[in-house]
């Protein structure tokens, strides 16, 4: 609270702060905190967002050795997670344990945080702590009488509380608890005071068939996901880097952990890791629609050929583009992808289709196809500039959710612009070589279709004559 407060007053308006509780838990040695930055327009230095703020949040935080505290983000999407970046569970598979599943953790921790594209690598929970063990002795406990149900529900009385009936008070109803008086259930000492009724209705006491050991430690908190043991591993790409090579790295980091233990994305992860696989059937599918458009429209499958041969000069423009900006592979820029590859279509489309129609009025192929470009030059590079200047603000543009625009106005305006640059040299010529290769598979099947045909004649013929 006194860092962001006063060394980071210039970035954050507010702070509120939890005790005893945590997204990875709830203890007495826990804590949240929840920043509110200030508007936008107050922070327009590069040293006032929100990627720097973490940045030197993180590095104040780690100088304090007797505690872990992390700064991060929220998630892209509410709902999804506790935080920005990659949600990974390590699960137990074959049930080694919990003290092998906490050094698979740390392992795990190790590697991740010396790899150089992980940033911020942590466990999303409690660490084990010092607990007191209970020891009974069931067979000393059984000859005075009792038995287990009968100790664990006087333990759940002294110490949690129980259940006795409801009374009537200046007519209202209240309920009775019982439970030990708060400096009887103090120190683990008290057990000596406590005793329990057995089967003959004597008071039997604790200290009889109750030991206690004070060395042991466990987990506060007991995780599971789908009902194996896990533990919960957060964590960012490093800068330049985005989630999805990230999540790579963690999965190659956890094939070097013993058998038997293995891994789940979850949150937005796991959402990610769904849809990715999706991307490649999602660009074919689009280009099977643009295929099927354009065959549709020039009553041919070989000329839309010839116009989606240009597509993949615009998707290296848009690789160009955020290659040179430092941006990644993400969401915003796919999307950018698509809308390129339907504008170098249109940039073929309006060559290709004055070609044709030239070329239908009996116009050599190559004199249409050159009378056809001369004619249409002019309008593309005025769609084309018109289109890129229009998309130039989103690619240069600041504020709150500027980075999807950037990634998709970069991706548009260096694919449109080197779409068009190389579109109306390479679009005639795909355009001839695709007509001049299919024309003459057409004649041959025209010919071998006379073939036939005549050879039905002749047969006709000879048949009659019989």
């Amino acid at each position: 609270d006194h860092y962001f407060r006063e060394v980071e007053a210039d970035a954050v308006e507010s702070v509120m702060t939890v005790a005893g509780f945590s997204f990875g838990g709830a203890a007495q040695n826990s804590g949240l905190a929840f920043i509110r930055l200030k508007e936008w327009n107050l922070r327009k230095s590069s040293e006032l967002k929100v990627g720097a703020v973490i940045g030197r949040a993180m590095g104040y935080f780690s100088q304090i050795p007797e505690a872990r505290v992390f700064a991060f983000a929220p998630p892209a999407v509410p709902e999804l997670g506790f935080a920005n970046g990659f949600d990974f569970e390590l699960v137990d598979r074959v049930g080694h344990g919990h003290t092998e599943l906490m050094a698979a953790r740390d392992q795990l921790l190790a590697a991740a945080r010396a790899h150089p594209d992980l940033r911020n690598v942590r466990h999303n929970g409690l660490d084990d702590v010092a607990q007191y063990k209970l020891i009974f002795d069931l067979e000393k406990a059984g000859a005075q009488g009792l038995d287990k149900s009968e100790i664990n529900t006087a333990i759940s009385a002294y110490w949690g509380s129980v259940y006795i009936n409801d009374f009537i008070d200046r007519g209202r109803t209240k309920k009775v608890y019982l439970q030990a008086d708060s400096p009887f259930r103090m120190q683990i000492s008290d057990f000596n005071r406590y005793y329990v009724r057995n089967q003959h209705g004597q008071m039997v006491p604790f200290s009889s068939f109750l030991s206690i050991d004070d060395k042991a430690s466990g987990s506060p908190r007991l995780e599971r996901f789908n009902g194996v043991p896990s533990v919960e591993i957060m964590g960012d790409a490093a800068p330049g880097k985005s989630s999805g090579q990230a999540m790579l790295v963690m999965e190659e980091l956890a094939k070097d952990l013993p058998a038997g233990f293995g891994f789940e994305w979850t949150g937005l992860s796991f959402q990610e890791r769904m849809v990715g696989s999706q991307a490649l059937l999602l660009y074919a599918l689009s280009l099977v629609v643009v295929f099927l458009c354009l065959a549709a429209l020039y009553e041919s499958w070989s000329i839309p050929l010839s116009v989606l041969m240009v597509v993949p000069l615009g998707v290296i423009g848009a690789l160009i583009g955020v290659t040179l900006r430092g941006m990644n592979n993400d969401i915003y820029f796919q999307v950018g992808l698509l809308t390129v590859v339907g504008l170098s279509a249109k940039n073929s489309i309006l060559i290709v289709e004055f070609a044709k129609e030239i070329h239908k009025r009996g116009t050599d192929l190559i004199a249409a196809t050159m009378q056809a470009v001369k004619l249409r030059l002019r309008p593309i590079i005025m769609t084309s500039l018109a289109f890129v200047l229009g998309v130039v603000p989103l690619a240069i543009s600041s504020g709150a959710g500027a980075g999807g625009q950037n990634a998709i106005g970069t991706a548009v305006c260096f694919g449109v612009v080197v779409a068009t640059a190389f579109g109306i040299y390479y679009t005639p010529i795909f355009f001839v070589v695709v007509t001049r290769l299919f024309s003459s598979q057409d004649k041959g099947a025209a010919l071998l279709n006379r073939l036939h045909a005549f050879r039905a004649r002749f047969r006709g013929r000879t048949g009659n004559k019989q």
